[in-house]
């Protein structure tokens, strides 16, 4: 190698070298976000694929639960390897059958004749592998015992299963294997590393070094808070490793990734606190919405469209989300709308201008709750209690669409924008006693204000319109598209849905 085991673990972190270099046949590492670890594992992982059988070389599946995941790891081994001045080959492409479905994997081979793969998540892909398998942000991956017991069938041929994560519940299986662990009733080996501890080993100053800028103590506490503050009330768990109470998060993060879309948008508009008082603002709103939403809808095909919304003033976003039926069981969000600090009388300009023209504008939910009551309540008036449903949301209607929501986002039968926000706002959907709820937490978003799972509950509200039946009621609002019910497919006609749908909403109820 051109770089030996002295130098690489004084590039290592003490916690990184530590776990490099441990060869145990199981390890579980409970971890804070953005430390590391996994580019660690990368260089662990290129140690084992490049050396000899002779000398413990073997095959290395890493499992991610997307494919940026995956393409960052393979990256990472990448570059470890030319560091080593090991013989690998570019980095190629690969398609494996998933049940009727085109999986990409991403694949390194050495001179060594080892390979490190990036594989999908589901379990049936580790049959018939042996190596060492990396599964990576474990807790947030489906079914992952199942995922583990396939992973532990590879100790049987002198194989290696790294299991590693932050946290997502007390309840959570990864969780509770550390506990079987840490209580004596699992022989694994169990590390654990939070964001503070990081810092004390050296994590600031290595970021400086790589950046090639200067550093300081304060530098680094001014660093560290801001990392603290981007996840608010999530901390403890996201950087402190400590599982949250109750039974966790109730929509995870990899449901939320696989439903986004490229060509979803999310729309912001914002206003100071003087806008309210300004003779012009509907003039500017009118502006806003001929220069930015009129084109979005402008680009939007003649099919059915539903919509949910969720209403904030001041403290928290209005969210404004669209959904438009692109096959009997599949919705697509062309955009959704998130308004902070916009005016009562501009919200209801906005909201109405919104329905008036989008295409085959079918049915609606409002959140009525507080002062969202008298915007629900006027565009119930405008367009008739058929097509708007003025929602009192509750621990009752939460229980009962929430699991349907759930359910669309597992099945994809939904898309969503590539977006962290609107990540971090389902992760608020919390698993209390049994039954799912929005927790009392913020996270400061990408613009770097708080938010409170907005875009999660207009998700829950759109996605509820979807399982509305029938058909607008006569007289209603015709759109751009001059396209009446009338003259569309026949899918659309009658009082009760077509079977797919039917059995899209029986799946909901069985979950």
């Amino acid at each position: 190698m051109a770089m030996n085991e002295e130098e690489l673990t004084a590039i290592l972190l003490p916690y990184q070298a530590e776990y490099v270099w441990d060869q145990s046949p199981v390890i579980l590492y409970e971890k804070s976000r953005r430390i590391g670890l996994s580019w660690g594992e990368a260089a662990a992982s290129v140690l084992d694929a490049a050396a000899s059988k002779a000398a413990g070389g073997m095959d290395c599946w890493y499992i991610g639960y997307n494919k940026d995941m995956a393409e960052e790891f393979i990256r990472d081994c990448a570059n470890w390897a030319k560091s080593f001045n090991e013989v690998c080959g570019d980095v190629s492409e690969e398609i494996y059958a998933d049940e009727g479905k085109d999986i990409l994997t991403y694949v390194i081979r050495f001179a060594s004749g080892f390979r490190i793969t990036a594989l999908s998540s589901r379990p049936s892909n580790l049959r018939g592998k042996q190596g060492r398998v990396i599964i990576d942000e474990a807790a947030f991956h489906d079914n992952l015992d199942e995922l583990i017991k396939a992973a532990f069938a590879l100790l049987i041929w002198g194989g290696k299963v790294r299991i590693i994560s932050t946290h997502d519940g007390e309840e959570n299986p990864f969780n509770l294997l550390i506990k079987e662990c840490r209580a004596g009733t699992k022989p694994y080996k169990v590390y654990r590393t939070t964001f503070r501890e990081a810092l004390s080993q050296g994590l600031y100053k290595r970021i400086c070094a790589m950046k090639g800028t200067d550093y300081s103590q304060e530098l680094e506490d001014e660093w560290a808070n801001g990392i603290y503050d981007f996840y608010g009330d999530g901390a403890a768990e996201e950087l402190d490793v400590i599982p949250s109470a109750g039974g966790g998060v109730y929509i995870n993060r990899l449901l939320v990734e696989r439903c986004q879309h490229p060509d979803s948008k999310v729309i912001r508009l914002e206003k100071p606190d003087d806008f309210v008082t300004n003779p012009e603002r509907t003039r500017i709103i009118d502006k806003w919405l001929a220069d930015t939403l009129k084109p979005l809808i402008d680009a939007m095909p003649g099919q059915r469209t539903v919509f949910g919304q969720d209403f904030g003033r001041s403290g928290d976003l209005t969210v404004l989300w669209p959904m438009q039926q692109q096959s009997p069981t599949k919705y697509h969000t062309p955009f959704l709308v998130e308004l902070r600090n916009i005016p009562f009388d501009c919200q209801e300009q906005i909201v109405f201008y919104l329905l008036d023209n989008l295409p085959l504008f079918f049915h609606g939910k409002f959140d009525s709750r507080g002062n969202g009551q008298s915007i629900a309540e006027k565009a119930m008036q405008r367009y008739g209690p058929s097509r708007i449903d003025c929602v009192m949301l509750s621990r009752p209607w939460y229980n009962q669409f929430f699991p349907k929501y759930k359910a669309a986002l597992e099945g994809q039968f939904i898309t969503v924008p590539e977006s962290e926000d609107v990540v971090a706002d389902h992760r608020r959907v919390i698993l209390e006693k049994g039954q799912p709820k929005m927790d009392d937490g913020r996270d400061k978003g990408s613009d770097g204000k708080w938010r409170h799972g907005d875009t999660a509950v207009a998700g829950v509200l759109a996605n509820a319109a979807t399982l509305e039946e029938g058909e607008p009621a006569a007289g209603a609002t015709v759109n751009k598209n001059k396209q009446s019910i009338k003259n569309q497919p026949s899918r659309l006609q009658g009082r009760t849905r077509p079977g797919g749908l039917f059995k899209r909403i029986t799946g909901y109820l069985k979950n």
